[in-house]
């Protein structure tokens, strides 16, 4: 389905008067609108127009409380459009209606009566959320993110809140030269976006080269990079191109920039600037046109300050800086990272596994992460190589003790509000004005609270 018309909504309720006072409130913020009555129409609506939202009551004519009608229609559009945001609405809220529609692919829950201001920040949020998914899905189609080889392109999974920047930056910058900077904890998928970023560039079909300049040692650092002659230095038995000719009109990854010698940042940045280098025994100049794209898990503001990294080489490889979240913060993405690894995994060990158990669900949904999207993917395999059934359990996972989440029950109250506190800045995007209003919170009190938390 092609990218919907960035305002139109459709709402769908049996309530005339809900239907109107929503009517009322969205078209007012600008929204074009459309209203539907029943799940059926739901459907013929978004199979024969596009959406940016859809908000949809759980509760039709069939029954009042159960929800299992609009269970049902969320389950039926994520096979039309997996891509379409859906807020659900009803007046008989519980914690299991609520998980249960996040599980079947609702990316919000409002209760009725809703508070305005609330309904307003999550729709706005939801709609440039879809927006950003759709463009890399478009960019992804466009370039159909082969590499070189003729292999797949990355598969990014990003439908949580936290990854929208991600997924806006790679569809606003992929397709320029500019050199990006990753930043993250480890585990969190940075030589993926790397990949996407070089996918939708208009370098898409030339060379994507890696190299992991933490694990370069200090004697080989100009060879690796910069290519060296034969007879250069004792084991040089023949002439051989570095990273940066062998990426020429391609995109250069340099994973762990942080880790480059003070001695060698020189010469990476004389190459960056003019694109110029010379073999390892050669007086030769060499020209390279890459582009550059690196990462880090390190402070390298800290770095700088500490004399350990130039800061004009910082300036050079961060002219758009890119922070991944850690997966603890992406909890909505855990489910779907887990079922694409298990695909791959009972492919690649021909095992006859169909899916995860409840209390497998539960242990990732549960677990802290502290390996992050790479961890998850060493679970799933485990699990799938220690399943005994056709189901893996959550002791097939093998997660550690002593790394779940912190669960709500067993926070204090002041713990809670931070919590909350947090939750909502990140869904407001830093905007303490507009997580005041969703908390329901004054000025004030709200920036008190910061200051309290330390937030």
């Amino acid at each position: 389905m092609s990218d919907a018309t960035p305002r139109r909504i459709l709402i769908a309720d049996d309530q005339p008067d809900v239907l109107e006072a929503l009517r009322l409130l969205l078209k007012a913020e600008g929204y074009a609108l459309e209203t539907v009555k029943s799940p059926a129409a739901v459907v013929k609506a978004v199979e024969a127009r596009d959406f940016a939202l859809v908000l949809m009551d759980l509760n039709y004519t069939r029954d009042t409380t159960s929800g299992q009608e609009g269970l049902d229609l969320l389950q039926k559009l994520q096979t039309i459009d997996a891509t379409l945001p859906v807020v659900v609405m009803t007046a008989w809220a519980s914690v299991d209606i609520a998980v249960e529609t996040m599980r079947r692919g609702a990316r919000d829950f409002v209760t009725k009566p809703w508070d305005n201001p609330r309904l307003l920040a999550i729709v706005k949020n939801q709609i440039e959320l879809g927006h950003a998914v759709r463009a890399y899905r478009r960019l992804e189609q466009e370039n159909q993110l082969l590499r070189p080889g003729g292999k797949a392109g990355p598969t990014l999974i990003a439908q949580s809140p936290a990854m929208r920047p991600v997924l806006d930056v790679i569809a606003r910058v992929g397709p320029s030269d500019a050199n990006v900077l990753l930043t993250g904890e480890n585990g969190t998928g940075k030589g993926l976006v790397a990949q996407a970023l070089h996918a939708v560039s208009a370098r898409a079909g030339k060379p994507f080269i890696s190299v992991n300049m933490g694990g370069l040692p200090e004697g080989v650092f100009e060879s690796e990079l910069f290519g060296h002659v034969r007879g250069a230095f004792t084991d040089a038995k023949q002439d051989r191109a570095g990273r940066f000719e062998l990426a020429d009109s391609g995109t250069l990854f340099l994973d762990e920039i942080g880790n480059i010698p003070l001695s060698q940042q020189a010469k990476i940045l004389r190459t960056i600037e003019t694109g110029e280098f010379e073999r390892v025994g050669s007086s030769r100049t060499y020209r390279a046109n890459v582009r550059l794209v690196s990462a880090t898990n390190a402070d390298l503001p800290a770095e700088v300050a500490a004399g350990k990294f130039r800061q004009d080489l910082l300036f050079r490889l961060n002219t758009i800086q890119l922070h991944l979240p850690p997966l603890r913060e992406r909890r909505e993405d855990i489910e779907l990272l887990a079922q694409h690894f298990l695909k791959q995994h009972v492919t690649r060990y021909r095992k006859a596994i169909t899916g995860f158990d409840e209390s497998a669900l539960d242990a990732m949904r549960g677990y802290a992460w502290p390996g992050n999207v790479r961890e998850l993917d060493h679970a799933v395999e485990r699990g799938v190589l220690m399943a005994p059934g056709k189901v893996i359990r959550a002791p097939d996972l093998g997660l550690a003790a002593g790394q779940t989440a912190p669960r709500l029950e067993e926070m204090s109250i002041e713990e809670v509000e931070a919590f909350l506190i947090k939750k909502t800045l990140a869904r407001c995007d830093g905007n303490a004005r507009q997580a005041a209003e969703e908390l329901g919170l004054s000025r004030s009190a709200f920036y008190r609270r910061l200051e309290k938390y330390g937030l």
